[in-house]
């Protein structure tokens, strides 16, 4: 069963159409991973994914659901949550503070127990609580921007660029705890700059250029394809 159904998606900055008529699916409890150098247009269709910006044309299916051009927080409500590129935590608030924005739509207990959650698997942030977000590393924000979204129990979660800007050790963390999340269940859509790393954790892939599907398959079909290999992987 498909959790996100994409067809004929098309985004566009005014006149000039960045991303043109793809289709992706992500199954339940899958980990699909969207690769291409930068400018392919991979941000963007997340962006418009979430109601972020509103698509020129296409349809979006969550559960079955048309989505598509529903504003940002209704999408959201649907279980569509989205941690952006560069983490956008709010570093003036406390780590506590942040993660609560992230469950307040529902029940102070149900929230409770989902921030008892987070912090069982992201410990770091326990011990950091009543820190500003500003002031942790990287790595630790991009951990708080991920434990902000499953706040939600995302339907389908989101991510993009996760490990951008991080040490080769944060980079392995943030990997590790996708693939703790995949094993969980969690159905993610993972865009993603380290295209090795994000093959590697996937079980589809898809390769976007110039805002267009080129190849799509299994990841590690995609991952040995020779052109991929040569653009992407160093092969």
């Amino acid at each position: 069963m498909s959790t996100l159904a994409v067809s004929g998606l098309s985004v566009a900055y005014g006149r000039t159409e960045a991303v043109h008529g793809i289709d992706l699916r992500v199954g339940d409890g899958e980990v699909v991973a969207l690769i291409g150098a930068n400018g392919a247009g991979k941000t963007t269709i997340l962006r418009a994914l979430s109601g972020l910006l509103r698509p020129r044309a296409g349809r979006v299916l969550l559960d079955g659901t048309d989505i598509a051009g529903r504003p940002a927080h209704r999408i959201a409500a649907l279980g569509m949550v989205q941690v952006p590129e560069g983490r956008q935590i709010f570093g003036q608030l406390t780590v506590a503070e942040n993660l609560a924005l992230g469950g307040w739509t529902v029940p102070t207990a149900t929230a409770a127990r989902r921030r008892a959650r987070v912090l069982d698997r992201f410990p770091r942030l326990r011990e950091r609580l009543v820190q500003p977000a500003g002031a942790l590393s990287g790595g630790e924000q991009q951990m708080l921007a991920m434990g902000r979204a499953l706040m939600a129990a995302p339907r389908l979660l989101l991510l993009d660029e996760p490990s951008m800007g991080l040490a080769p050790l944060f980079v392995e963390e943030i990997f590790a705890l996708i693939a703790e999340l995949k094993a969980d269940g969690v159905t993610i859509l993972l865009v993603e700059q380290n295209a090795s790393a994000a093959l590697a954790v996937a079980d589809t892939a898809y390769v976007l250029e110039l805002g267009r599907i080129t190849l799509s398959g299994p990841a590690a079909q995609v991952a040995a394809n020779p052109a991929v290999a040569a653009a992407y992987l160093g092969g």
